[in-house]
């Protein structure tokens, strides 16, 4: 998991005081070891939410984010889950990549993501199903396609389950070719994904 790694610095700026206070260094290594050092501190959880709204370098981030993944609880879901909303492509696809090492903690977050409003929202979360339980994953995108009215989600779903889809998809995949087949690369996706998913259990 890419994420999760160790990393010797070289530095020798860490902050001589508490870890929380050197969250709010002004040097980046000392941030980066103070994040380290809160991994798997539930209680920690306000300082590195904090720290991370205001952390502009890349690898204090990953590191802040890191700290998360390794709580684990609802409180560091909480944290993480505004970060899909990003501006920032990179922000985007950290949270996801912290979001989907905690596959069962991410579980009960997934209905609403799955009906956000806003259609960018859900089609990142069908990314969150990837590495779920495959009958857990499957449930829940099958749910999303059976109501989506964007095709652009509807395929990232698809991408999903061809990967992990079990053969319960079947029908909500025919019925989605059905419904989209005047959108012609949607039937193909789903033959792809129809081709493997039968293949696989077959």
């Amino acid at each position: 998991m890419p994420l999760i790694r160790g990393k010797n610095s070289g530095a020798s700026s860490e902050s001589s005081g508490s870890p929380q206070a050197a969250l709010d260094s002004p040097d980046a290594d000392s941030r980066w070891m103070a994040a380290r050092a809160f991994a798997g501190q539930a209680d920690a959880v306000p300082a590195l939410a904090a720290a991370l709204a205001r952390e502009p370098i890349p690898r204090v981030r990953e590191a802040i984010m890191t700290a998360l993944i390794r709580i684990g609880n609802p409180a560091s879901i909480d944290v993480l889950l505004p970060y899909l909303r990003s501006q920032d492509a990179g922000v985007r696809a950290a949270a996801i990549e912290a979001l989907q090492a905690l596959p069962e903690a991410i579980a009960p977050f997934m209905p609403p993501l799955l009906s956000d409003g806003d259609s960018d929202v859900r089609l990142l979360a069908t990314e969150l199903a990837r590495n779920m339980e495959a009958s857990q994953a499957t449930r829940l995108l099958c749910e999303l396609i059976e109501h989506e009215p964007h095709p652009n989600v509807c395929a990232a779903a698809i991408d999903v389950l061809t990967e992990v889809g079990t053969l319960e998809a079947l029908p909500t995949l025919e019925r989605c070719a059905a419904r989209f087949a005047a959108t012609p690369f949607l039937p193909f996706a789903i033959s792809v994904a129809m081709s493997r998913i039968s293949g696989e259990k077959s």
